[in-house]
């Protein structure tokens, strides 16, 4: 069987998608530039026979594995960026970095895709077309796949593609997707409310814009709830809110900054008009003025139901019924591998890594800084994204 001999190659490399983890998780990288990383990748993969291309915009590097007979391409990926914020794990390969941590999982990414080129380059002479392994820096908000399309480092596009996000608050090894609108598109905003300052004592004669502000919060939740139909989820949270000076001092304007969620391209485009109109008409029953600033941010990943069908197929027969999880709704974050999947089929799933046995509902989530990854799933991850591979390139959507 295709995966039972994918999955035993794969627990056979453990040791070096482990260590590769490691080195990975210790230096992190911010951002588009992440050059050390992309030198571990290659170091660990030098033997193998890929051809490898490399953008100027980032360090993004996809490395292109050509099997012995024609076909079709698919691509994988992994992101190698990590977070600006402190570690706390406590682990022994733990950041040496301050201020940097791979909280979001994209070391153990790396590796696993890093351990699936390993185990498709055994299998070269079996592949009919090619594998393309995309390695990318900027996931956390730079844009970095965008940058590698612009970049051509996709050219000629492939014609399938699977990316793998590690879960660690979700069930040991169940892998998890659904089709359709998987992650979110989300959108950053500045409100800027402009009143007139003046004496605290005496806000009669001044424009205060604070009010002003602490009701446009208000507004923009019921604006949510009552201008648009639940069955497609929206979120716009206001998370700063900052004004004035000092105690006794009123001043000219109040900021307020926040995200925007939504789940499809009509959805997002009416939320920012709606948005304008209601701090603006808002700011103005308060003699204030406001001007909305949207920063766009990753479109909607919408995941092809093709692409979850045979990921779904490669699930079950690589760990049974158990091995597999429908999402019943879509979540609210966001992934810039939506960038690819704009352009190619394809889908981006789940994995779940808490301890096996543990309570994962309690486990940290990404993003914390004590979260913890069961390594041991590894290898299944690089075994899942090789199958992925393998059933298309052999298959095709079926």
């Amino acid at each position: 069987m295709l995966t039972e001999n994918l999955l035993s190659a794969a627990r056979a490399i453990e040791p070096r998608i482990t260590a590769l983890r490691r080195a990975i998780h210790a230096e992190p990288e911010l951002g588009l530039e992440t050059p050390l990383t992309l030198a571990k990748v290659r170091t660990e993969l030098a033997d193998l026979p890929l051809e490898w291309r490399e953008g100027t915009s980032a360090t993004g590097a996809v490395a292109v594995l050509k099997g012995g007979k024609p076909g079709k391409a698919a691509l994988l990926r992994g992101d190698m960026d990590a977070l600006p914020m402190q570690e706390e794990t406590g682990l022994p390969f733990a950041s040496t970095i301050a201020g940097r941590m791979h909280a979001c999982g994209h070391d153990t990414h790396t590796a696993m895709l890093a351990g699936a080129a390993r185990i498709l380059a055994d299998q070269r002479e079996a592949l009919a077309g090619e594998v393309q392994f995309m390695f990318q820096p900027g996931e956390e908000g730079f844009h970095g796949a965008r940058y590698m399309i612009e970049d051509g480092l996709l050219d000629p596009l492939p014609d399938a593609a699977f990316a793998l996000h590690i879960m660690p608050n979700s069930p040991h090894g169940v892998l998890a997707g659904k089709p359709g609108a998987m992650l979110a598109a989300a959108d950053q905003f500045d409100i800027t409310v402009t009143g007139r300052g003046g004496h605290a004592s005496m806000p009669h004669d001044t424009r205060d814009p604070i009010p002003a502000a602490a009701e446009i919060v208000l507004a923009l939740q019921a604006m949510v709830t009552r201008r648009f139909a639940a069955a497609e989820a929206t979120v716009v949270t206001v998370s700063q809110m900052n004004a004035g000076t000092a105690h006794n001092i009123i001043g000219d304007t109040a900021m307020l900054r926040g995200t925007i969620r939504t789940l499809s391209a009509e959805r997002r485009l009416a939320v920012r008009e709606a948005m304008r109109e209601v701090a603006e008409g808002v700011a103005a029953a308060h003699g204030c003025s406001a001007k909305v600033e949207i920063a766009e941010g990753f479109p909607v990943t919408l995941n092809d139901a093709r692409a979850v069908d045979l990921a779904r197929a490669v699930a079950t027969e690589m760990g049974g019924a158990q091995g597999w999880h429908d999402m019943a709704h879509s979540l609210m974050g966001a992934e810039d591998f939506s960038y690819v999947l704009e352009k190619v089929p394809g889908a981006m799933l789940f994995l779940g890594v808490a301890e096996e046995g543990a309570d994962w509902k309690s486990c940290c989530s990404i993003h914390s800084n004590r979260m913890m990854v069961d390594e041991s799933v590894l290898p299944k991850g690089s075994a899942f994204l090789a199958a992925c591979a393998m059933k298309f390139l052999e298959e095709g959507w079926g």
